[in-house]
């Protein structure tokens, strides 16, 4: 049972990748992402992964707030129809300026977010190809021994009394 364990995970994850990389040859053959790829904002995107993912997040991170602006824009534009027009004027601004604010705050939240969720996807990554990397039971694999290996003749003259 214990040696049936690793091989269905590693059938699994097999399996994932080769259906995530399908899910990526389908988004990089896409006629409009090549042809982003191809433009000048596409090119430093490319190569600044960090600032890219950092976008992404922002993007979708900003939706809701945006989202609320332009409905209010939308009410308080619906409400100068009928008559309240200065009032307009004074709720779209201050409507803007938290929107301006709120913003500015994703932005650095952005830029943390991205951080973390990089560097939890090279420790992770780095795990699983450890854990899950082949190699026969009675042979240990040093390269994943993340603490160095410390011989005792290392430690003999500091308590030497």
């Amino acid at each position: 049972m214990a040696k049936e364990e690793p091989q269905s995970i590693s059938r699994d994850l097999q399996e994932l990748q080769k259906k995530l990389s399908l899910l990526i040859d389908s988004f990089q053959n896409n006629s409009k992402v090549v042809a982003f790829m191809k433009s000048p904002v596409g090119q430093y995107l490319d190569s600044h992964p960090f600032l890219a993912f950092t976008l992404l997040v922002f993007i979708v991170m900003s939706a809701v707030p945006v989202g609320f602006f332009l409905l209010i824009v939308v009410l308080t534009t619906l409400a100068a129809l009928l008559g309240v027009i200065i009032l307009e004027g004074l709720v779209i601004s201050v409507g803007g300026l938290s929107l301006l604010c709120i913003l500015c705050g994703l932005g650095f939240v952005s830029l943390a977010m991205s951080g973390m969720m990089i560097a939890s996807y090279v420790v992770v990554s780095s795990l699983i190809s450890c854990w899950f990397s082949p190699r026969p039971l009675t042979q240990q694999n040093t390269s994943c021994d993340f603490l160095p290996a410390v011989k005792s003749a290392d430690f003999e003259g500091l308590y030497q009394e």
